[in-house]
């Protein structure tokens, strides 16, 4: 076991406990993990910094969830890549917005939970459908380089894209009730 395991064998099961020194010092010891990752991983529209901040203000308020020390690395792992996800967002600018805002006040979901919620859409799309997406409203490559990438038509490319907008737009504004 490495040095790094064993102080964090130490300090996980401190900081659940509510030691403050050892919640700062986890802080400490995975924050360059977690911009290391931010860096590689999110898109260059994301501000890596606020990933960063978000991810240890996250990892500070639901340690205590966590049972496993061996699961922590993951578990960061997993808060970055959906803090990564935020710039999905922008794929509503291209759809009917007014009406996706409507609903979206009417949820009455703070910034948090729908950046959350729409980190799950994504993750629940079919495979087809989430690389379409992701190539598209991510990667921000064209309808062309789209289909290349996908090995399919043009044509083929927008349907799926199409249809990843609307099961995410589904999943994220639920029918009213009523």
């Amino acid at each position: 076991m490495s040095t790094a395991s064993n102080t964090l064998a130490q300090l996980l099961p401190a900081a659940r406990a509510g030691d403050t020194e050892a919640m700062e010092r986890l802080l400490a010891l995975a924050r360059p993990d977690i911009r290391r990752y931010a860096l590689r991983h999110c898109a260059a529209t994301t501000a890596t910094d606020d990933v960063v901040q978000e991810a240890l203000i996250i990892v500070y308020r639901r340690v205590g969830a966590l049972r496993e020390v061996a699961a922590f690395g993951g578990w960061v792992v997993r808060i970055v890549q959906r803090l990564c996800m935020r710039p999905a967002l922008a794929w509503l600018r291209g759809e009917p917005l007014a009406q996706v805002e409507d609903a979206l006040a009417w949820s009455h979901r703070p910034d948090h939970e729908l950046r959350h919620d729409l980190a799950l859409a994504i993750d629940s799309l079919p495979p087809l459908y989430r690389d379409a997406l992701l190539l598209r409203d991510f990667e921000e490559l064209t309808i062309e380089e789209m289909a290349q990438r996908l090995s399919t038509t043009r044509e083929a490319a927008k349907s799926r894209l199409h249809r990843a907008r609307s099961l995410v737009r589904e999943y994220l504004v639920p029918s009213p009730p009523g």
